[in-house]
């Protein structure tokens, strides 16, 4: 059963939230990292992109779900999942960007240098986050990335659909960097004795990316 819904979009540090979501309890936590472990998901996706989807079933197995592209149908799983709580993780829009077009962008628009790691996903995926991608930005992984202005309101536009469309207390605004305090106080569960885990950061992903055009 869904407890955790993230309604961020990608490269808001969701990765880390995915971990930190797991170490306090509420794994398994669904992430686009899931389907190197299970490309057959690409298929539901695939249905639920189409309008096909159980919504209450589809993350079975998992207690909460993170980043694309779960975090695109986060009204129907609200829906679906009305005692889960749903946490939109946000950051500095303009940095947000760069680390879209530097990351995701680069890594879904030319698919076949993506990391050996993720070449299978990114393909088997690529026609679901293509339309992701259009409902998101209006247009499409075969165009330039959008200009900075535009992506910046769908940004902006995004966290306050989701604020408007569920009640206060069901929803936390939460920005990378904010540490185990706000989330922790809203689960409801004890902060640990431990560092909020750092992953993926844009220079890391970067990284994986330039070793692999290069090699």
């Amino acid at each position: 059963m869904i407890q955790v819904i993230g309604a961020g979009l990608p490269r808001t540090g969701t990765t880390s939230l995915k971990a930190a979501l797991e170490r306090l309890g509420f794994g398994p936590c669904h992430h686009m990292q899931e389907l190197r472990a299970h490309p057959e998901q690409a298929a539901l996706w695939a249905r639920a992109a189409d309008g096909e989807a159980d919504w209450r079933g589809l993350l079975e197995g998992y207690r909460a779900a993170v980043d694309w592209p779960g975090a695109h149908f986060w009204r129907p799983l609200a829906r679906a999942h009305p005692d889960a709580k749903v946490i939109l993780s946000v950051r500095d829009p303009h940095t947000w960007y760069a680390s879209m077009r530097d990351t995701v962008f680069a890594l879904l628009s030319n698919p076949g240098a993506a990391p050996e790691e993720f070449k299978a996903v990114v393909i088997g995926m690529r026609p679901v986050l293509n339309r992701i991608w259009h409902d998101t930005f209006a247009t499409t992984l075969d165009e330039p990335m959008p200009a900075e202005r535009h992506a910046v309101d769908v940004f902006n536009r995004h966290t306050a659909e989701v604020t408007a469309a569920l009640p206060a207390e069901r929803v936390l605004v939460y920005e990378s960097g904010q540490g185990w305090e706000p989330l922790c106080a809203f689960l409801g569960v004890a902060v640990p004795d431990e560092p909020y885990p750092r992953l993926n950061d844009r220079q890391s992903a970067q990284t994986r990316l330039r070793g692999t055009a290069r090699g």
